[in-house]
């Protein structure tokens, strides 16, 4: 035992002072890092959104929406982010569901589903002279969309099988400014599409895409 202590304090000791030093550098660089984001000063930039959308053509459902974009502001026009969300997918049954048509439904099915999206966010700002404007701007988010619930969602005649979805979500909307002294704080509103791929069962598995327009609203910082 006494030996293992002489040789960590001997390991230690040997540490040069351009060791130290650039201990010393990283631990300041990190909390250069972090800062601005607890701060919300500097180039840390979040988001807070809601929406709502409606699926198209005969899987039909809705999808009621809220979701975070943490990230960095890279320049006046590209913002850079990752994010967490929540979807409710409220699903609607087809004319045919539970006719026959369909194989014998599993047992754990629901038209509720809540779903939790993880994505990179990309945002391209299209100001007209500086960010104290009302201004557009193109948004993709693109990511996964995890199922909570162990359940088969009915939709349409058939099932939505995944327990994992791929997720693309582009908008584009008008940012507006809560104050001309202020103009990293604005309100974002705009309109949205969604897509989701999943496996869907209906008297054989098939591949589809569930996709969905709609709107929303957002709070930046």
């Amino acid at each position: 035992m006494k030996k293992i202590i002489v040789t960590i304090l001997l390991a230690v000791a040997s540490l040069s002072a351009t060791t130290y030093a650039q201990i010393y550098e990283a631990i300041n660089t990190l909390q250069s890092v972090i800062s601005p984001a607890l701060s919300g000063s500097g180039r840390y930039k979040g988001y807070v959104e809601a929406g709502y959308s409606h699926t198209l053509a005969k899987y039909n459902g809705d999808f009621v929406e809220i979701s975070t974009t943490q990230g960095y502001q890279y320049n006046n026009w590209f913002f850079m982010g990752a994010g967490l969300g929540f979807d409710l997918l409220l699903a609607h049954k087809g004319p045919n569901w539970g006719t026959g048509t369909i194989p014998s439904a599993p047992q754990n099915v629901s038209t509720t589903a809540p779903m939790l999206p993880l994505f990179a966010d990309f945002r391209f700002l299209i100001a007209n002279g500086n960010n104290s404007n009302i201004s557009f701007f193109l948004d993709l988010k693109v990511g996964c969309s995890f199922l909570l619930l162990n359940k088969y969602i009915a939709i349409g005649d058939g099932y939505l099988t995944n327990r994992e979805y791929f997720f693309l979500d582009p908008s584009i909307g008008l940012r507006i400014p809560c104050k001309k002294s202020n103009p990293k704080q604005a309100i974002d509103i705009g309109v949205k599409y969604k897509l989701l791929t999943s496996n869907y069962w209906y008297v054989n598995n098939n591949n589809i895409t569930l996709q969905s327009i709609g709107a929303f609203i957002a709070f930046e910082w």
